[in-house]
């Protein structure tokens, strides 16, 4: 985790320059909606709720949120994050709560109960225990209140293109299907995603791959109800280069290069208290 702290403090200082415009923070500024169309489509009216957003990195979901008429409070580890974070909220004028912490420790780093716990893209491949998070993430929701998580599929995660001679592409296993907390997959990019060509000093992260199977369970044993569970073929941001443009934020995997979902996203209910 001292790994991945190290990477991410790096990391956001060039994603709050957003020199590639990945973020689209100067149409944010400007009023646009950092919401995607998946989990715009499957939040519904946000209006009036608290709304606690976990891993929130540079906080422009938590403002969209916010913008949306909700209530909001983010937390992320890394101090250089939630720093942007809390100076967009105070330069746009969003109200919002920004807490540096470790999601793990979420349960005392914030006080108070939510409405809606939401978590999107990027969020479980950096936890080594998927079932604590689910766990910590029930624990600080009203009873009644929704988890919103939306992600990379792990199949996907697991995937590598790889180009043959003749200009054709393909994906190929790469991976294994899960990971042990205490063996994650050691990465070392000297760039980060956005495209942006700064090298990056601390390189080096430590990720995991969480079936499915584990992720529902999880939600089932935290004492969640699944609302609905969703596979999509399309992500915010461009995995592999032969995936092309699906809308203006999404991208997909062309017909003719077969491949797994490239996200899922669901919703849980915390179950309410049994006051027998």
């Amino acid at each position: 985790m001292a790994l991945n702290r190290a990477n991410w403090d790096e990391r956001a200082l060039i994603h709050a320059q957003d020199r590639t415009g990945f973020y689209r923070i100067a149409e944010f500024k400007a009023g646009a909606d950092t919401l995607t169309p998946i989990e715009a489509a499957e939040l519904g009216d946000v209006g009036g709720l608290r709304i606690l957003h976990l891993q929130c990195h540079l906080g422009l979901d938590s403002l969209s949120l916010v913008r949306r008429g909700a209530r909001v409070t983010g937390l992320d580890f890394s101090e250089n994050a939630i720093a942007f974070a809390r100076e967009l909220s105070s330069t746009t004028g969003l109200a919002a709560t920004f807490i540096l912490a470790d999601v793990s420790d979420v349960r005392t780093a914030v006080i108070g109960e939510f409405d809606l716990v939401y978590a999107t893209w990027g969020v479980l491949c950096w936890i080594p225990d998927a079932r604590l998070w689910l766990n910590n993430a029930a624990s600080m929701l009203t009873p009644g209140g929704r988890l919103y998580l939306a992600d990379d599929h792990p199949n996907a995660a697991q995937a590598a293109q790889v180009q043959f001679a003749n200009g054709e592409s393909a994906l190929i296993v790469a991976d294994p299907w899960r990971t042990a907390a205490e063996a994650p997959l050691m990465e070392e990019d000297p760039h980060t995603y956005t495209g942006d060509a700064t090298k990056l000093e601390h390189a080096a992260t430590c990720e995991w791959i969480h079936p499915l199977s584990e992720i529902v369970s999880g939600v089932l044993d935290a004492g969640m109800m699944l609302e609905f569970f969703h596979e999509h073929d399309r992500i915010p941001y461009r995995r592999w280069s032969a995936m092309e443009r699906a809308g203006d934020v999404l991208w997909r995997l062309p017909t003719e290069i077969p491949g797994p979902p490239l996200a899922f996203s669901l919703a849980a209910v915390r179950e309410c208290r049994n006051e027998d």
